[in-house]
């Protein structure tokens, strides 16, 4: 069985007993899939209980990543071949499906493709070296400012970069530009228009568009808005429902 979700942040409740009694039935061939902003953020020992304790799980987590993922700390993670794609094995039973990726999982084939761009950072990010740093902190704190800090709130690896734009477009040509189901964080622009005001284009939304033209999928399912709809029929935002897709 497979099962989708949206956005975790790192909260794991969801998978609990209490509000996912079906989780407790399932077996390590059996998935949950996060589209994104999964949570891997810092290395205290809170983190690390969590996710060992979903690790323990009878089921096999995956997931795409976010815009809201620690990378330096992500990529760390060994990467290794898994059902056509690579992965980073986070631990043995969770799995970060990489950017660009094609995937057999469960008899259905699964494009990958996370990343996302911040809009929660009007203000800019500041860089913990400026000699003006604390300043401008301060600053930015007193006016409730929308600000981020590189390599401990912000990672530029939240936007793909040019390998793996070539990554995903040699993996989908090889693929006939056919797969039962695509993953992302965000949204393509016409889909990311309809439910994002004011909705701001991006290199990442303006290439899933080009996604959205040529590929023939049934399904396409990505999070980042924190809602729970289905837009044109076929494209599902996830938040946090749990939809069973096989």
């Amino acid at each position: 069985m497979i099962y989708i979700t949206g956005d975790t942040h790192g909260n794991f409740r969801r998978f609990e007993k209490e509000y996912f009694p079906a989780g407790q039935s399932l077996c390590r061939d059996d998935y949950i899939i996060v589209c994104g902003d999964f949570g891997i953020w810092d290395e205290t020992p809170q983190s690390n209980r969590d996710l060992d304790w979903l690790n323990n799980q009878p089921f096999t987590t995956l997931f795409i990543d976010g815009n809201h993922e620690n990378f330096d700390l992500l990529n760390r993670f060994p990467t290794v071949k898994w059902k056509g794609g690579d992965v980073h094995q986070v631990r043995e039973h969770i799995l970060h499906l990489m950017r660009g990726q094609v995937f057999e999982i469960g008899g259905m084939t699964f494009f990958t493709m996370g990343g996302a761009a911040s809009h929660d950072i009007s203000a800019g990010i500041l860089e913990p070296d400026d000699p003006d740093f604390l300043y401008r902190k301060q600053v930015l704190n007193r006016h409730r400012a929308l600000y981020r800090i590189n390599h401990i709130s912000w990672w530029k690896e939240e936007l793909p970069c040019d390998e793996e734009y070539e990554t995903a477009l040699k993996n989908l040509e090889n693929a006939g530009w056919h797969v039962d189901c695509i993953l992302t964080h965000c949204a393509p622009d016409s889909i990311a228009a309809q439910v994002c005001h004011p909705y701001k284009p991006d290199r990442l939304t303006g290439f899933l568009e080009t996604v959205k033209r040529r590929c023939s999928f049934d399904y396409w399912f990505f999070g980042h808005h924190h809602d729970n709809r289905t837009i044109e029929g076929r494209f599902i935002l996830q938040w946090e429902q749990m939809v069973e897709i096989q």
